[in-house]
């Protein structure tokens, strides 16, 4: 990424503990989770009963009557969090050229939850009843397409379904196309509404969500604490507007960081279970820092991914451990979804605006919940309360099933 820098200029994002860029970080600073009993649909059958529900999310908001009857719930998020990042970045879309900036949102599963609504309505009224937008909706590129068209945005664009990394790898793919020289201006992100009976069921089914702490659900997302026993779902958005350097300076935009660094790679190992050496993790950590050309001391924090998974916390440790050497013991880690949930592809998408808020802002997230540490977690993972720090380089990671690591760095600009 030498030939084109690439900054973020913007934050827009939809998450259960605020919304936009100042809602985010408001949320972060509180230190309390957003994660509560289900509301959305009855989930007394199933062994997790507990989410990072986005409860105040008006639509109407954001979107015309048209929209709002033919966009499912994770498209919304995805044009609402870009509204919000076109506003946050002073970004004035009618003094650019729109075949110059394009769209990368990832999703793990897009509009799968409204299709199962829309499933259910057409076993029980037949298919006369169903949303004739469901066709247009279900499929995992709408969050772009439909950011493209609300925002006329007419060049390069792309989505993807990269599990949990889906977002960050999204952020990577279109930092490439500028670097490319195919577009100036980036809407990049992840977008994510999984909260219905079977999709949401489906991870129970496989026992990858916590299971025992119902009854206190701000308690049941404990990255990297011995007593974790699983996920916790949520949903959301995060799209960044990432801008060539000189054109973002030409127009006068502040500037968040600059990306430095991102890489990708395949465990090639289990579809749900990570790699148990961690090299590929590893790899992809080392690759990023080697495309961003830092070595491992300087980099001053990591927001992990922290999924709360037994197999997880403790491969991501060592991933760390093995890219980061003796470094690794001093650097502060935290684990952000313990707060908000893990809204699957958005969740990266999501960890890089708080990275990008935690550099403005000199302070670190903590990660909550974190009582006993795990001893197989040995490093320093920012326990309860946050921390005030100058950060000048920034690592976060997103580790999806299917064996999928991705990482970006941020440095400051």
């Amino acid at each position: 990424m030498n030939e084109r820098r690439i900054v973020i200029t913007g934050i827009g994002a939809i998450t259960p503990i605020g919304s936009g860029s100042a809602g985010l970080w408001a949320g972060i600073c509180a230190e309390k989770s957003a994660i509560r009993e289900i509301t959305r649909f009855d989930a007394s059958g199933l062994t997790c009963r507990i989410a990072g529900e986005v409860r105040n999310f008006q639509p109407s908001d954001f979107l015309d009557g048209k929209a709002l009857k033919r966009l499912d719930r994770c498209s919304m998020f995805a044009v609402a969090a870009s509204k919000q990042a076109v506003a946050d970045a002073g970004l004035c879309l009618e003094n650019e050229a729109r075949e110059r900036i394009g769209v990368c949102i990832g999703s793990a599963l897009g509009g799968a939850s409204w299709a199962e609504e829309q499933h259910a309505v057409f076993l029980k009224e037949g298919a006369r009843s169903v949303n004739p937008a469901l066709a247009l909706q279900m499929f995992v590129g709408a969050g772009s397409c439909n950011v493209a068209i609300e925002l006329g945005l007419q060049g390069y664009s792309s989505s993807n379904a990269d599990s949990c990394a889906s977002g960050t790898i999204a952020i990577g793919n279109a930092a490439n196309a500028i670097v490319r020289n195919d577009a100036d201006v980036m809407f990049a992100g992840g977008a994510e509404a999984p909260l219905s009976p079977l999709c949401f069921g489906a991870f129970t089914f496989i026992k990858a969500m916590s299971s025992t702490r119902n009854a206190e659900p701000e308690r049941a997302c404990r990255p990297f604490d011995v007593g974790r026993d699983g996920f916790v779902m949520g949903e959301g958005a995060a799209v960044l507007v990432l801008e060539e350097r000189e054109h973002a300076i030409k127009r006068g935009a502040t500037i968040y960081a600059e990306l430095a660094g991102f890489a990708a790679t395949m465990d090639a190992h289990h579809m749900t279970a990570p790699r148990p050496d961690a090299e590929c993790a590893a790899r992809c950590v080392r690759q990023a820092m080697q495309k961003a050309q830092i070595a491992p001391e300087q980099i001053d924090y990591v927001n992990a991914h922290g999924s709360s998974t037994r197999l997880n916390d403790v491969t991501e440790t060592k991933a760390l451990m093995l890219a980061l050497g003796e470094s690794a013991a001093r650097i502060p880690i935290s684990g952000t979804k313990a707060m908000l949930g893990h809204a699957l592809g958005a969740s990266g998408a999501i960890e890089a605006a708080i990275c990008c808020l935690a550099m403005r802002h000199g302070w670190i997230p903590p990660t909550l919940n974190l009582d006993t540490p795990d001893p197989e977690c040995p490093l320093d993972y920012v326990p309860h309360r946050g921390r005030e720090a100058k950060l000048n380089t920034v690592l976060s990671n997103s580790f999806g099933f299917g064996g999928i690591n991705a990482a970006l760095v941020f440095r400051r600009d």
